[in-house]
């Protein structure tokens, strides 16, 4: 059984560089109470994986006009300078990643950017306990010389990538709805890459829009025998 605890007490469960899956699709389906009182706690160089840099919320402001509040899920955090890498999908709609990761002297980012459908993956590889995942995603581009290339292989004629899985110290995930269990129903397409990354780390913390006695079996998307704390993070 999963232990209910306050947004603080998760807090501090994650110290200084930790390694941390985000769930969410440019902040769709990411933990925000949470997010935001970690961009609060001062922890720093935090690994994140997550399937982008999110954004700011006003499309075209200045960042130096830009208030911490108009930052969006995971953005907070880099524009926090909290994160020191970002293993992630896509990042063009955060131009602070650029910055901080090509304009900064010295970079103040490292940004490892992998294909999405590679990513999930790697991740579900993670959980499952494989050791990579073969795929013809990025042969003959740059992928092949990411550090989580473990090299390429030919099978009946055709070229594959050997992807690492990708396993984490924590994975902070979001539901609409978590019961007393753990178990996890998520709204629409707020699943995205939080099912997955439920099985890949070694701490997984679950913010859930509403606490509820108990979800119908059916509904159930993450198991709560894979979560470990939960918190109550309100409406969005």
């Amino acid at each position: 059984m999963p232990k209910f605890v306050s947004i603080e007490e998760a807090v501090k469960l994650i110290p200084d560089g930790a390694t941390v899956m985000f769930g969410g699709f440019m902040g769709c389906g990411s933990a925000h109470t949470f997010i935001d009182a970690l961009s609060k706690s001062g922890v720093k160089d935090l690994t994140v994986i997550c399937n982008d840099g999110s954004m700011p919320l006003v499309p075209g402001q200045p960042l130096y006009e830009l208030r911490h509040e108009d930052y969006y899920a995971v953005a907070k955090l880099i524009h926090n300078h909290q994160v020191k890498r970002l293993i992630a999908t896509h990042v063009g709609l955060n131009k602070e990643v650029a910055q901080q990761s090509m304009k900064d002297d010295p970079p103040t980012l490292k940004v490892d950017l992998l294909p999405q459908g590679s990513m999930a993956e790697m991740i579900r590889a993670g959980g499952a306990g494989l050791g990579g995942v073969l795929t013809p995603t990025g042969v003959g581009t740059e992928i092949e010389e990411s550090p989580f290339c473990l090299g390429k292989q030919t099978v009946n004629g055709k070229d594959y990538l050997l992807m690492a899985p990708l396993h984490a110290d924590f994975a902070v995930i979001a539901g609409a709805k978590i019961d007393k269990a753990g178990n996890v129903w998520y709204k629409g397409t707020t699943s995205n890459f939080n099912i997955v990354m439920a099985t890949a780390a070694d701490t997984v913390i679950a913010e859930g829009e509403e606490i509820v006695d108990a979800i119908t079996p059916e509904d159930v998307r993450t198991f709560g025998m894979l979560v470990d704390y939960v918190v109550e993070g309100g409406k969005y």
